[in-house]
């Protein structure tokens, strides 16, 4: 079907359907004349914007065949770098996939022991991450794995749905959870949907992190005590109250526990000062803090074979026992429906916590070292990491802060370092069982006090984050309050809502400015800058010099308007005066998008201060008590009316859109609104609206659909056939255009090229010939008039003749009071009203409607 008949029966189904194509279209649009406009016909380029259609938007937000292709070949960044794979990036990715895998192996254990789950279930988890991830992965430093955070959810899950399915194995419900959660977090990856992460702030972030470390911390106190006889799964005050009840029942656990947890701070520290006073060796400084985890477990393991090597089935402190080699548990994991509800109120703090956790690392990480993740991407990686993991044993797993921070000191080049990091995990898994039998469970618990302590928020942070946002600080302690009090899940949803209910109640309460007209001049130090960037030293002088030199250099040639608000309240020094724009004449800026929560508390407040400022234009336009409406019965009986002739009447508003992004149907229709309210307020006068630094082209098409964008249709009026547009133009050529200087630029070049030339043949000559110092003399001469030969052709390159331009309208001629900016918009306004005034002045015409 081709244009014209689909148009046809469009507006066939139109008239069938009662639907008016012209509703609110510019009455008299065909008619309106450009008046006295300065934009010639012969000097202008015609130009009328087009309204963006359901098709442009339907191509915008679908793919076409190349995106669909691009789509595909972005779900595995790894072929577009794997084949470029050196030996120099092999050496880093060795350094720190060995690191990290002496790094995993005691802190997956460790973490196990956290979801309830035996530790070979942390090896498991830690294996299947690296090996898989590397695929699918967008940053170099991420590894994913056990993580002390989720692992204290998972446990938490573990120990819920025993308690009402004992029928169901640990290892199985915590399988189960990662199929379920890395599905979820694998959708949202494909349909990139990333940025849902975003509505998580850095506050509630970090609310989250404290909270749970202190509650890991302090759940681990009593293993690392060798205190029983309480559940460490409970309220984390209620485990501090118990641990103070129960400390005298501490045993020779404590003395593992807490020389463990010792010695590793003490060798941080020790690595820290010592690569402070020799910079030179930080290096291996580094490498040794950060192997201290294995040392210490390797040493607390072969103190324990020393004291338990004789007495295996009761030995004299808890350990690990038994450890199965190989991937024992490997197979389908089982999944129920009964399985699914018995956890599914805890679905979503898992996955937040997945979520969380991995993009907030992730992207710190990438902007430290110069790269930016895809977030669609990573939960991509993510959620098949957690969907093929159970196959082997494992467990929920996301990005660690500890190893990722680790890894990037390492000097990782690419994420293949996480084969390497799952070749020693492999190892440990098939070879080192044995040695893990004797490992204290005291001093793994001093290792996860160890690793989890750095997740807690200094108080110089919080005391950062008050001097930014102090609201979001009362958001941050209410977070660490409730995981306190409560659980890490509770802790997790306050965060979260609360801000998100900040959000909502600053979009809903946003505060528009008016805003009025200052002059102001370029500085740099104490001198004047012109527009070009130039300092005008010599010319105008210091500032200090005095309003008159400055009167008397023209600083014209320097100054610009700008738009301040009227009420300085967003800190501009209020010494400064901020001109009106004009006398009735309103400039009101949108600080923060206009939809529909906020439209109505902009415009209530832009309507009262509009009233409050201005008088009505006809005074009697209530003939009789009986017609003022209710809710403006006037002044009492017997007393006269407040006098308001000082003020001026109502005339035009300039609404300042660069804020603002798209509109929607309510915000649109709160603004006919009001535009039928102050025409009635004006009658029989119009209000003019002019609509300035408009980003959108929907937002045009909407506020266009409502009458915006043209005069107020008065066909009758002798004004509105002498309407005055006013249009902000752009050069196509002449001397000031972006093209004629590209020219300037390349016959620079060129020019500068030939005198090259001339110079080297110039002096080419001078050692063939043996000229005289008189000829040398001339030479000099001939190179001057070379120079001013030079400067000459340059000056008269065809773009710097003085020609006549063609210039172009940069809105359309259609929308005549859609503005770039606000200046063009005070422009247009005033230019109207004083031809108004004029030629009501002269007995023309009125505004009659």
């Amino acid at each position: 079907m081709n244009s014209p008949t689909a148009t046809k029966v469009g507006h066939g189904l139109a008239r069938l359907l009662g639907i008016k194509l012209a509703y609110r279209d510019p009455t008299g649009q065909e008619k309106l004349m450009r008046g006295e406009s300065t934009i010639t016909v012969s000097t202008a380029t015609q130009y009328v914007e087009e309204e963006p259609t359901a098709w442009e938007w339907i191509q915008e937000i679908f793919p076409n065949g190349h995106g669909l292709l691009a789509y595909a070949y972005n779900l595995f960044p790894f072929v577009h770098w794997i084949g470029r794979y050196n030996g120099q990036w092999l050496f880093g990715d060795l350094v720190a996939g060995i690191t990290v895998g002496a790094v995993v192996v005691p802190q997956g254990m460790a973490y196990a022991k956290l979801a309830e789950l035996p530790v070979q279930f942390g090896l498991y988890s830690s294996f299947m991450g690296v090996l898989i991830y590397w695929f699918f992965a967008t940053s170099k430093d991420i590894t994913i794995g056990p993580v002390a955070v989720l692992s204290t959810v998972t446990g938490n899950v573990v120990s819920q749905v025993k308690a009402s399915n004992p029928e169901f194995a640990a290892h199985v419900v915590a399988s189960a959870l990662a199929i379920i959660c890395g599905s979820i977090v694998c959708f949202i990856g494909l349909i990139r949907c990333g940025w849902i992460v975003d509505f998580i702030s850095l506050a509630a972030i970090s609310a989250f992190m404290t909270g749970s470390a202190i509650n890991i911390c302090v759940g681990q106190v009593p293993t690392m005590m060798g205190i029983t006889g309480f559940s460490t799964r409970d309220a984390t005050y209620k485990v501090v109250i118990h641990t103070l009840q129960h400390l005298g029942r501490s045993n020779l656990n404590a003395a593992m526990g807490l020389t463990a947890l010792a010695m590793l701070y003490i060798i941080r520290s020790a690595c820290n000062f010592a690569a402070h006073k020799m910079p030179r060796r930080a290096k291996l400084f580094f490498f040794l803090s950060t192997l201290r985890t294995v040392f210490v477990i390797l040493l607390y393991t072969m103190i324990s074979w020393l004291v338990n090597r004789n007495h295996k089935k009761n030995p004299k402190f808890t350990i690990l026992g038994k450890v199965p080699r190989g991937f024992q548990d490997a197979g389908v994991p089982f999944i129920n429906t009964t399985l699914i509800k018995a956890f599914a109120s805890e679905i979503p703090a898992t996955v937040i916590v997945l979520l969380i956790e991995h993009i907030a690392i992730s992207k710190s990480f990438g902007r430290v070292n110069n790269y930016t993740i895809d977030p669609s991407q990573e939960m991509v990686a993510l959620g098949v990491s957690n969907l093929l993991g159970p196959f082997l044993g494992a467990y929920p797993a996301t990005g660690s802060f500890s190893r990722t921070a680790i890894k990037s000191k390492a000097g990782v080049r690419t994420p293949f370092a996480g084969v390497i990091t799952a070749i020693v995990v492999l190892l440990a898994i098939y070879a080192l069982t044995a040695v893990f039998f004797y490992i204290p469970s005291a001093s793994l618990a001093g290792v996860i006090i160890h690793a989890v302590g750095d997740l807690i928020t200094s108080p110089n942070t919080v005391y950062q984050f008050w001097r930014i946002s102090p609201l979001e600080v009362l958001i941050f302690f209410a977070g660490v309050i409730v995981t306190v009090f409560s659980s890490i899940e509770d802790g997790i949803y306050t965060t979260i809502c609360v801000s998100v209910a900040v959000l909502l109640f600053r979009v809903v309460k946003a505060k528009g400015r008016f805003l009025g007209k200052v002059k102001i001049h370029s500085v740099i130090g104490d001198h004047l800058v012109d527009d070009g960037g130039k300092d005008k030293d010599g010319r105008y002088g210091a500032m200090g010099n005095g309003r008159r030199e400055l009167d008397a250099n023209d600083p014209e040639n320097s100054a610009r308007n700008i738009f301040l608000p009227l009420q300085h309240n967003d800190g501009t020094n209020p010494e400064i005066g901020v001109e009106s724009p004009y006398p009735g004449i309103f400039i009101y800026r949108f600080s923060e998008g206009f939809n529909y929560p906020n439209a109505n508390h902009y415009l209530d407040f832009m309507v009262a201060t509009i009233f409050r400022e201005t008088r009505r234009t006809n005074p009697n336009t209530y003939g009789k008590l009986g017609d003022r409406p209710w809710n403006d019965p006037g002044p009492r009986r017997g007393r006269t009316a407040d006098d308001h002739s000082d003020r001026p009447t109502l005339k035009a508003i300039i609404l300042d859109f660069s804020s603002v992004n798209n509109v929607d149907i309510t915000s649109v229709q709160h603004l006919i609104d009001v535009r039928n309210q102050l025409d009635r307020y004006t009658s029989p006068d119009k209000v003019e609206w002019h609509l300035a630094c408009i980003n959108n082209r929907w937002t045009k098409r909407g506020l266009a659909a409502a009458g915006f964008g043209y005069p107020a249709p008065a066909m009758d009026s002798p004004f509105f056939q002498r309407w005055k547009p006013i249009f902000s133009v752009a050069e196509i050529g002449g001397d000031s255009s972006a093209a004629a200087a590209a020219e300037y630029v390349e016959n620079e070049k060129h020019l500068q090229r030939q005198r090259t030339r001339d110079l080297e043949q110039e002096q080419i000559m001078t050692k063939n010939l043996a000229v005289t110092d008189d000829h040398i003399s001339g030479d000099d001469g001939n190179s001057n008039s070379s120079t001013q030969d030079y400067h000459r052709q340059l000056s008269t390159s065809q773009p710097y003749l003085n020609k006549a331009a063609k210039v172009a309208v940069v809105h359309g001629l259609n929308l005549p009071l859609f503005h770039i900016d606000l200046t063009s918009a005070l422009q247009s306004a005033i230019a109207n009203v004083e031809m108004k005034s004029e030629m009501e002045a002269k007995g023309v015409g009125t505004m009659d409607m």
